[in-house]
């Protein structure tokens, strides 16, 4: 008899039964200490020991997605396996099938042809034979499409009823119009969108929700989906996402879809277990070497404050150090002055909306040198018809500001016609920069290059180091990871 013996229970869970020293073997190696972990309250009183479990020793349950990191530990450890039960994961799907199938739904946009690219090809075709897969694939490479070509799939040859969940009310509206812009068809008669209160149930074919409308449902409401599709993929590893996936018990295509993932390897077991393995299907860097996204650059603004003040700042906590910058007038004044003074769109991304936000904004809109260029505000509080609405100006526009929120406007939002994107307040999060970067990626007619110009803040001293400098230092690194050209100019900041 083998040493583990492993059955599927339902899609989303496999049992192991083994001997006890076995599973406790096996609890240790799916543990895994969450980032940050030692500042959390729990932790510091010593009700939680800082670790996630992605193997469970009461149930005898792990992730489906994880059955090869399984394996892999019968392997080092020379344990024998078997499946109790034929776990079925995978399906024959060609590239000749595939290129038929595409041909079949005449997609366009706009009245003109659209040519599904060799990557989109790729996924669509992973997803299909792999059934589940975490597809790593950046913002611009045209992940609607991807998610288009599943949904008719299923829908046309299996029948299939489907749950897209994406973070945002401004992408439900959004994925809803791609899809209508791809066929003539009305998409009415196939997707039911959710969020805002709106009707939970459905017969259409496809529900795409945001995960708020959906967190607080019972069980039994996810038990009628045959598939689930997460956009934007690496919010999944919150609970209240993790509980909506492993509610959807029935749903044997699960299918991911994110640029980037956090790199740690917390973050990234997790997805796999809830949707499968990571599949990169290509990279920023070859979307601008294959001239399928736009050129981009990076000018890095280093603002050197004065000594003064930087003797001040080394004393400063985290929020006593992004108070002390979103409240400097001289730091939104340069902000100011670098909006107006850019030509083309521009996307001023902002994290406070009342304590900065509203301040560059009024500060911008008040300048005389504005003339009769548009300037638009968006926070959480914006509503999705006027998000969208401003979206589609911003498409006809060749001169508008927007001022918006990192929440709203660094993820998933397709404008085509953006041109300078100006980090009004640095981030230390590789996932926001990274989509932030994404805004201006996408190609449009006239538009030769897209600039972000990253501010940052150098309050130096002596030895120390502040913590948005820090910061500033981290992304650097990502803009050299990911191959993006960047330059540094270091700017002395007056009173």
């Amino acid at each position: 008899m083998s040493d583990l013996i492993i059955s599927k229970l339902d899609e989303v869970y496999a049992k192991v039964q083994c001997e006890k020293s076995v599973a406790k073997e096996l609890h240790e190696y799916f543990s895994f200490l969450v980032p940050g972990y030692q500042f959390v309250p729990a932790y510091r009183n010593k009700i939680w020991n800082g670790k996630i479990y992605l193997y469970h020793l009461n149930t005898s349950q792990i992730y489906i997605g994880l059955l090869p990191y399984l394996e892999d530990f019968c392997s080092e450890r020379y344990y024998t396996f078997e499946y109790q039960n034929e776990l079925n994961l995978e399906d024959e799907y060609s590239l000749y099938h595939a290129k038929k199938f595409i041909e079949s739904l005449n997609i366009h946009a706009r009245g003109e042809p659209i040519e599904v690219r060799e990557h989109q090809i790729d996924a669509y075709i992973h997803a299909m034979q792999k059934r589940r897969a975490l597809l790593l694939s950046p913002t611009a490479s045209g992940k609607s499409l991807i998610i288009y070509l599943i949904f008719q799939q299923l829908r046309q040859y299996q029948n299939l009823k489907g749950l897209v969940i994406v973070p945002t009310t401004s992408l439900v509206e959004q994925l809803y119009s791609d899809f209508g812009d791809y066929n003539d068809d009305t998409m009415e008669e196939y997707i039911h969108r959710i969020y805002q209160g709106k009707e939970k149930d459905t017969n259409k074919p496809l529900t795409i929700s945001t995960w708020q409308s959906l967190y607080k449902m019972p069980k039994e409401y996810f038990e009628q989906f045959d598939y689930v599709i997460g956009d934007e993929a690496h919010n999944f590893k919150a609970q209240s996402l993790t509980t909506i996936l492993t509610n959807c018990i029935n749903a044997k295509y699960r299918i991911g879809l994110t640029g980037t993932l956090d790199g740690t390897k917390t973050h990234k077991l997790v997805l796999e277990g809830l949707f499968g393995p990571v599949k990169k299907v290509i990279t920023t860097n070859e979307l601008i070497n294959q001239q399928l996204v736009s050129q981009f650059e990076i000018k890095c603004l280093v603002l050197k404050h004065s000594d003064e003040e930087a003797k001040l700042a080394k004393e400063m906590t985290y929020a006593e150090e992004i108070q002390y910058l979103i409240s400097h007038e001289a730091r939104n004044k340069f902000i100011k002055n670098l909006t107006v003074s850019l030509e083309k769109n521009t996307l001023v991304l902002y994290q406070m909306v009342d304590k900065h936000g509203k301040i560059l904004y009024d500060m911008i809109r008040e300048t005389e040198k504005i003339g009769n260029r548009k300037v638009f505000f968006v926070h959480g509080g914006t509503e999705t018809s006027d998000r969208e609405k401003i979206r589609e100006i911003m498409e006809i526009e060749n001169d508008a500001i927007i001022v918006a929120s990192f929440g709203t406007f660094s993820t998933g939002i397709n404008i085509r016609n953006l041109h300078n994107i100006i980090f009004a307040m640095p981030t230390k999060s590789s996932i926001r920069t990274l989509q932030s970067i994404g805004r201006g990626l996408r190609q449009s007619e006239g538009k030769e290059i897209a600039t972000l110009y990253d501010i940052s803040d150098d309050l130096r001293i002596n030895k120390h180091i502040n913590y948005t400098l820090k910061h500033f230092i981290e992304r650097t690194r990502i803009y050299n990871d990911e191959k993006f050209p960047f330059k540094i100019y270091k700017i002395g900041l007056k009173k």
